[in-house]
């Protein structure tokens, strides 16, 4: 497709992005009235929602369109899993600039709709208007099918703390993109499209997780958020944490210790989880800390590493001094 969404119009580009959506069973109305209709059987909903924005989140030199879109539908739809739901449905609001080539929307949509495939959801509906920054607003929506939802708060004191899917992958491959290098292709794709583990989510809360967060900034940030919302104290143990050879080799290569890409490395959207101790947790999980405290009243819970506290950078933030 040629030309830009300028050229195209508001209507024509939404016509062009909305007659590439399939629907799921989920979608009772998809695209193309004031609003769409998804089914929620369980009677309440889970729903999420974040923006990226270009030069911040993304950059088109680095990443595809369709990167994008994989991208951003997965870092909406692995919260949904981390709450122990199942996806549903994606809504897109996309900010544009009218010289925006056609057929990059379109690549973009292409993206959010094959990884909301992979999560068993939908996209059902958005909006765009014109602006000079492409900027992407994506809401997701989830079904805990009866479940209750797995807070960051349920932490308890002799749970294990285990983790399931990458971690470290994305900052490694960030870090190769930063140094102007394309290889290794495993750790910049694992960057440019992560592959979060949506199923380990609702399959956690069925066995008895009692607190769950996906590792969006860092797991270290993330399971502080756990231990401050639980009141606990975490300790992660070092030697746990698998560095595969490559990741490695390429900290070396760049004077990296690979464990701050593990422990502080943000948008692998592995999910991370605490379970009682007695839990027998399938071989995709790996157990990589303890629940091993009560926290103090005048402060809250802190999380450690072979119990001292983490030196380097916990994780990201967005409004840290840059």
């Amino acid at each position: 497709m040629q030309g830009t969404v300028g050229e195209l119009g508001e209507f024509g580009l939404i016509r062009e992005l909305t007659a590439r959506l399939p629907q799921t069973p989920a979608v009772d109305l998809g695209p193309g009235d004031d609003a769409a209709v998804v089914k929620a059987p369980d009677g309440r909903v889970v729903a999420t929602t974040d923006v990226l924005i270009e030069g911040r989140h993304f950059r088109r030199d680095w990443s595809t369109a369709y990167d994008v879109g994989r991208k951003s539908a997965a870092q909406n739809l692995a919260d949904v899993a981390a709450m122990g739901a199942v996806p549903t449905a994606i809504l897109l609001g996309l900010v544009a600039p009218a010289d925006l080539p056609t057929t990059w929307a379109t690549e973009l949509m292409d993206g959010l709709r094959d990884e909301c495939q992979v999560a068993g959801a939908a996209v059902v509906g958005g909006d765009v208007v014109r602006g000079e920054t492409i900027t992407l607003a994506i809401t997701a929506l989830g079904d805990l099918q009866g479940r209750a939802p797995v807070k960051r708060s349920g932490a308890q004191v002799g749970d294990v703390v285990a983790v399931t899917g990458w971690l470290g992958w994305s900052a490694a491959g960030l870090t190769v993109l930063q140094r102007g290098f394309r290889s290794p292709r495993a750790f910049v794709e694992a960057h440019r499209r992560p592959e979060p583990p949506y199923h380990a989510g609702p399959a956690a809360a069925e066995l008895g997780a009692t607190a769950m967060i996906d590792v969006s900034d860092g797991l270290v940030a993330d399971l502080g958020h756990v231990a401050a919302a639980s009141g606990v104290d975490i300790d992660l143990r070092a030697g746990d944490f698998d560095v595969p050879a490559q990741m490695a080799d390429i900290g070396q290569a760049v004077g990296v210790d690979p464990l701050v890409w593990v422990l502080s490395g943000g948008e692998d959207h592995a999910i991370v989880a605490t379970f009682p101790a007695t839990t027998p947790l399938p071989a995709r999980w790996r157990v990589v800390g303890t629940v091993v405290r009560q926290a103090g009243p005048s402060r809250g819970g802190q999380v450690t590493v072979d119990g001292a506290p983490w030196d380097a950078t916990a994780g990201w933030d967005h409004f840290a001094a840059e």
